[in-house]
This record gives structure tokens, sequence and C-alpha cells, in this order.
């Protein structure tokens, strides 16, 4: 899906995955308890700084930190904007 927004500097937009909804016994998991997803899809990348050009690109998937980025809501899905740094690894 193309995003109407660009990020600026380094900074990365990611749809983050689901929240697992079962364990793999069949207990269904509440909201209250579930653990926030770790990894996303990368849907719109900054143009980097001068001195250091982003490396990520549309379509990756990343993993990052539990509590990197900032929630943003766009055409009523959720996203997180973070700084390319916050991202830990390519998977």
């Amino acid at each position: 899906m193309a995003l109407n927004i660009k990020p600026l500097a380094d900074r990365v937009i990611i749809e983050a995955e689901k929240a697992e909804e079962k364990t793999t016994s069949g207990i269904i998991i509440p909201d209250t308890a579930k653990e926030k997803p770790q990894k996303g899809t990368v849907v719109a990348v900054g143009p980097g700084t001068k001195d250091e050009p982003t490396t990520l690109k549309n379509g990756d998937v990343v993993l990052y930190g539990k509590y990197a980025g900032t929630e943003i809501k766009i055409d009523g899905s959720d996203y997180l904007i973070m700084k390319e740094s916050d991202v830990l690894a390519i998977v």
C-alpha cells in the first residue's frame, strides 16, 4: 500500500506485525496480556542525512526495540515512525 506521507531525514515508517491471538496450545490471549510485536515491515523510508544515507528500503522485514518509535495512525491503520538507528536487524 502506498502511503501519502514521506518521513524526513533518517526516519522510517513501519507496519508492525499483529500480536499473537492464541498460544500454540490454543489458549486465546486477551488484549491486556498480548506482547507488543517487535517485528514489522518497512512501508516508507526517508532520504537519509548528508552524512548517513538510509540503508533500509520499502518491503524490508525488520526487528526493532520493544519501546522504539512513536505510534501513529494513517488512514485508519496503525504504524510506527522511528529513526533508522532504532532498527536492530533486517530479517
